[in-house]
């Protein structure tokens, strides 16, 4: 039997590696462990409770104003212990966060096999998404498997000279637990925030979520002004901001936007409530990742609040647009997919370029016959 660390230490990790697991544990010659950072304390113990997940091993490294080194320095020392004890045959990471990263570093000093679930995303600039863009191109050079989610992905490894036989397309294991949720959702056992249905009867839900480091300052600054904008000049609307608890997001946020009509501050919400909001949009504004993933599976129109994105599949889908945090851009964009039924009919019919909802499935069986 095989044993196979999963390693994650944010909410989007745990969302995109939680159907992993239960995959691993369906595998009868395979044996999930999983161990924690708490790089998102609160917020990743939600998700774990959402997908019922416990995990094996609990790092706790999240501290108050943590640096990257900091936090890349307590991960790799906190992990080698982890798996000097588990000794695993495989280690699985998702996506390009801080944990995975170092989570790769480690198992690689040990010369433990590494497996990378999304991997292959590319901008092309090393400071865009920051510091993800490097934390993944560290993994890729360790990893042993690619579990590339779009054929995109597969060509960007290629051409960075990884092995094709090292590399799987497999989708996006987001979608799976997108999927579930919204299942879950459509059956009655998932509701939104407390309040909010009442609050939109007869309006329009804008559903935004901003917290991106390149965005802290003054791209988020444009960001609040474009929303006020929209909320003052469109009286059938609520706009919907889950507030990320980083204070570089939630101080300029409140400061600007608290008290704003039609504008509602919300605390961050668990999955299940976030993909109910997600369905029940109408449009979307993100400078998240795996939301790009989301809106363009479920078919909502979406601005793309960056100057780059590592998920070019969302704007060739002809559901996104990649509108950075300019203000007036975002303002006049909104404002046409709210007010022209055309654009708004372009933009909504949805594709399945990042997954089927069965990616978890081809990656634990790719681990079970390497």
């Amino acid at each position: 039997m095989q044993r196979v660390l999963t390693v994650f230490g944010t909410r989007p990790e745990a969302i995109k590696m939680a159907p992993v697991v239960q995959a691993l544990g369906r595998e009868p010659s395979l044996e999930p462990v999983v161990c924690v950072t708490g790089q998102h304390r609160e917020i990743l113990d939600q998700m774990l409770a959402v997908f019922g997940l416990k995990a094996d091993h609990d790092l706790d490294l999240m501290r108050p104003n943590q640096t990257l080194e900091g936090l890349t320095a307590a991960a790799i020392g906190a992990l080698g212990p982890v798996l000097d004890e588990v000794r695993p045959d495989w280690l699985v990471v998702q996506g390009d966060t801080t944990t995975a990263m170092a989570a790769a570093l480690a198992a690689y000093y040990r010369k433990i096999k590494v497996a990378h679930v999304e991997a292959g995303l590319r901008t092309g600039d090393k400071y865009a998404p920051f510091p993800e863009e490097v934390n993944r191109r560290i993994i890729s050079t360790i990893a042993d498997l690619h579990f590339a989610p779009t054929e995109t992905a597969r060509q960007a490894l290629l051409a960075e000279n990884h092995a094709d036989a090292s590399i799987r397309v497999t989708g996006n294991t987001g979608i799976d637990a997108l999927f579930w949720t919204r299942a879950q959702a459509k059956a009655g056992l998932v509701e939104g925030p407390p309040g909010l249905e009442e609050q939109l009867q007869g309006k329009r839900l804008v559903l935004v979520t901003a917290h991106r480091r390149e965005n802290f300052d003054a791209g988020l600054d444009e960001i609040c002004r474009a929303l006020k904008t929209l909320a003052e000049s469109f009286d059938d609307i609520l706009v919907v901001l889950p507030v990320h608890p980083n204070p570089n997001v939630k101080g300029p946020v409140e400061a600007q936007l608290k008290g704003v009509s039609r504008i509602s501050l919300i605390a961050p919400v668990d999955y299940g409530p976030f993909v109910w909001l997600i369905d029940r949009a109408a449009i979307i504004l993100t400078d998240s990742g795996g939301i790009q993933e989301e809106a363009t599976a479920l078919g909502k129109p979406m601005l793309v609040m960056r100057e780059v994105t590592e998920r070019p599949e969302a704007i060739a889908a002809g559901g996104a647009l990649l509108v950075g945090a300019h203000a007036g851009v975002i303002t006049q964009r909104a404002s046409e997919l709210l007010t022209d039924a055309a654009i708004y009919r372009r933009m909504s019919t949805g594709s399945d370029v990042f997954g089927d909802g069965h990616a978890a499935e081809r990656i634990a069986a790719s681990l079970r016959d390497w």
